[in-house]
This record gives C-alpha cells, structure tokens and sequence, in this order.
C-alpha cells in the first residue's frame, strides 16, 4: 500500500465523523418518517375507529423502551452491524444468526413492496384514475415503480446525510400540512374532534384486542429507528448525542403520527379513512379540511415522494445485507457478483427485486378478494411482524451481552426496559394479537424465512462437499457496504 493510501485509511475514520446533534437529529427523525403513516392511518382507524391515535401511541411507547437496548448495544459496540452482531455475540449461533440477519432483509423487501403498493395508490389520486382495487393498472404500476427502484439500485447511488435530511424534510412537510389543515378545519367548524375518543371495532373485539391488533398495523409507522444506529460512528461524540437524539427523534415523530390520526378522524369519517377506493386517507382528509384550496391535488405528489424515499432506502438496505451474506459465505457466493463499472451488487438487487414483485403480485391480487386483507395493510403488518421478533431477541441480547465489558464510555439502560421490550416485543408478535385478516402475515413471513433457510441449506451442502465450514466470517461487516 502507497503512502498516499495509508495516510487516507489513518484519517478515514475522523473524516467520518461529522455529524453533531442537531444534523444527527434530523436525520433520525427522517428515517422514521416516511411510508407507514402515509399508507396506514385508514387501515389503523378501521380497526379501533375514531381512537386510532391510541395505536399510534401504544407503537411509539413499545419502540421508545426498545430503543433504549439500541442505544446501549450500538454505544458498547459503535461499528456494529445491528441485530444479527448483537445476536452473534449474545448467543455465538450461527442459525439464530442468520434467520435474524435474513428477517431484517425480509423486512426491507416487504416494506418497500408496502411502499410500492402506496405509491400506485397515490398515482391513482394525483391524476385521477381510479384504479380499482387489486386491478392489473394497480399491479402494473406498483411492479413499474419497483423497476425503477431497481435500475437507480443498479446504477449505483451516492448518498449524503444533508441530502438525505433534506428529502425527509419533504416528508415532513406533507404531514405537517395534514396537521396544519385540521387546525384550520376546527376554526372553518369543520372538523369534530369528539370522534377522537369513540371507540368502534368491525368485529366486536374488545378494546384491548382491536387496539393491539391495530398497533401491530402502527408499528410499522415507528420503524426506522434501529436503521439511524448505523450513524453512530459518524457523530463527533456518540455517547453523549446518540442517545439523546434518538429519543428526541422518536418523541417527535410519535407526537406527529398521533396528531395526524387525530386530525384524520376528526376530519372524515371513519368507514372512509379505511375504503381505499375513496383514495388515500390522508388525501381524503387533505380534501375535506380544506375544499376551497388546492391542497388535494398537491398531496398525493407528496405522498409519491415520501413513499419513494422509502422504497429506495429499504431495497438499497435489503440488496447490500444480501450481499453481505453472500459474501461471508453463509448464502451462495453468486448473490456477491457486483458490475464492473458501477461497482453493484446486481444478483443481489435482481433477487430481492423478484421477491418484491412476488409479494406485490400476491397481496394486491389477495386484497380484491372477498374476505382479503388490505393489501397494504398486509404487508406493512408482516414488516411490523419480522421486525418485532428481531426486537424481542435484541432485547434478550442486551440481557446477556451484560456480562461483556469494554474499555469505553457507553450508554446504560435499566435492565426491567429490556425485559419489558422483550415481553412487549414477543406479545405482539403473536397469532393472539392479530385479527382473522391479519393472520396471513405469518403466511407471508415464513415464506420468506423458509426461503433464506433453504438458501442456506444449499450452501451448506455445498460448502460440505468443498470441505468448508459455513459460518459467518466476520458479523461486524455484513452491512458495511449499506
């Protein structure tokens, strides 16, 4: 190695670091921010009427105690890889580690199919064609959408934080203006915030019932968080801003996810928050709270946006953890080949795309059937579901990772959060807080496993027949490439 190149590897990881709290913040509250508000506010109101802030709320407390296992793994160990590291080093099973590198992938496709699904939704609104439900237009652009996805993955995308938090702030804006016009509704007397505490469930459920499948939905909205612990080794002082950020950050969207629930149904009535052929339900309420402006017509632009954003970011993520297991060895090694020129992982971007297109094929067609859940609401449940089992086994890690000492400052949490995240984490995760409609989320997500562990298992044969070990060669640097 060149002088030249020593000297660049010695001040890499200085230049890096280049985030303080008020950039770090932002950035935070953009990668929360983004598909699950804007595509599952209707589905939440039907399950729990006009108390869907309530979900909201009940998601924002369950990822907030989760989040502090995050904050101390990801200042203990500030080059970590996420979940599968903290898996890794807690239990040193190579199974467990893979299933829970392979669902955070999984994750990753069903939300950007979530977002897919969205995005033709709002097509449908901004130029007015009515699209009908799980109809082939629908479907057309949903799978067109995700193509395009796929060829900015392929050719390669340079990202920087500033441009990033300046995205976000535009999808910030679209649910600061649904906020904006229920303030202006109240004094137009046109919104009825008594809708705000009626309680109503489509089938009977108890309170208790109908608010924790409706969190399973809400979830999905919170998400985002366990991504922004990868910033950590960009802050000038992880320790001391990490933490604080990050809370700050999830205050804030909470604080706008339940204001915008509670403009949303104060504003149109239930039953129509939760049609999706009356269109979006944020574009319903951007209708009705301000009939004399224009803001209807701008909002689904909006929405394509920030669904977008989306999109993108999950399959960029989904793509490269691909072939980072590719690359350890653990799922076969043709998932690693990158473009020459582009330097990509193209194989890798190919087959999470096909599971996209799988996915969104399937549940837009299973949502026009009689008695088929929303297609929507299906796949943002099953990224809520993956997600949570990752959580509820973060939250175990944290608890015997204890044990291990490092010769750094690190953020502490209370041992009663984590086991409280943990049993919170695993309830919801369980066939007992879903509804009928919902249970097809576990169709959907041991598909996925099931193809990571054959996947897994063919390599296994393989490597056998080669005389080599399958197993991780470095968990640490399986997502580096993200």
């Amino acid at each position: 190695m060149s002088n030249d190149a020593q000297q660049s590897v010695q001040h890499q990881p200085e230049l890096r670091r280049v985030m303080g709290p008020k950039l770090l913040l932002l950035f935070i509250v953009g990668d929360i921010l983004g598909t699950g508000v804007y595509a599952l506010t209707g589905q939440v109101a039907g399950e729990v009427g006009g108390a869907a802030w309530l979900p909201f709320l009940v998601a924002f407390v369950v990822a907030t105690i989760t989040a502090f296992s995050y904050l101390e793994l990801v200042t203990k160990y500030p080059t970590a890889a996420g979940a599968a590291l903290y898996t890794h080093k807690a239990f040193g099973i190579h199974l467990l580690t893979f299933v829970v590198a392979f669902m955070v992938m999984s994750s990753g496709i069903t939300s950007a199919s979530t977002a897919s699904d969205a995005f033709a939704g709002f097509v449908s609104d901004g130029f007015g064609l009515d699209l009908e439900l799980g109809g082939t237009g629908r479907i057309a652009i949903a799978l067109g959408f995700m193509t395009l996805v796929a060829l900015v993955n392929i050719r390669g995308v340079s990202e920087s934080v500033k441009a990033n938090v300046v995205l976000s702030l535009v999808e910030l804006s679209g649910l600061l203006l649904v906020i904006f016009i229920g303030l202006w509704a109240m004094t137009q007397g046109r919104a009825d915030f008594t809708e705000v505490m009626i309680f109503e469930s489509a089938d009977d459920k108890s309170v208790f019932l109908a608010v924790t499948a409706a969190t399973t939905l809400a979830f999905f909205a919170m998400v985002g968080f366990e991504d922004s612990v990868n910033m950590a080794e960009e802050c000038r002082d992880p320790v001391r801003d990490f933490p604080r950020m990050m809370l700050t950050g999830l205050s804030i969207t909470g604080l706008i996810y339940v204001a915008v629930s509670i403009t949303a149904v104060a504003l149109v009535p239930v039953g129509d928050l939760a049609d999706e052929t009356k269109g979006s339900a944020l574009t319903q309420v951007v209708a009705a709270g301000a009939p004399d402006l224009p803001f209807d017509t701008i909002f689904p632009f909006i929405g394509m946006f920030a669904v977008a954003n989306s999109a993108l970011i999950n399959m960029l993520m989904a793509s490269r953890l691909l072939y980072g297991m590719a690359n350890q060895g653990v799922l076969p090694r043709a998932f690693g080949k990158v473009l020459a020129k582009r330097r990509t992982p193209w194989v890798s971007i190919l087959v999470t795309t096909a599971i996209s297109f799988a996915l969104i094929v399937y549940v837009v067609r299973q949502s026009a059937t009689e008695g088929g859940a929303n297609s929507i609401a299906l796949l943002g449940g099953t990224t809520s579901l993956l997600l949570l089992v990752v959580f509820a086994i973060v939250n175990v890690a944290l608890l015997v990772l204890r044990r291990d000492t490092v010769d750094h400052d690190h953020f502490h949490t209370k041992v009663p959060l984590a086991v409280l995240g943990a049993l919170t984490c695993a309830y919801l995760a369980g066939p007992w807080a879903r509804s009928d409609e919902q249970q097809s989320q576990y169709l959907i997500a041991g598909a996925l496993v099931a193809v990571g562990v054959l996947l897994s298992f063919i390599t296994w044969l393989y490597n056998r027949s080669h005389g080599t070990k399958t197993q991780f060669e470095d968990v640490s640097t399986l997502d580096s490439d993200r």
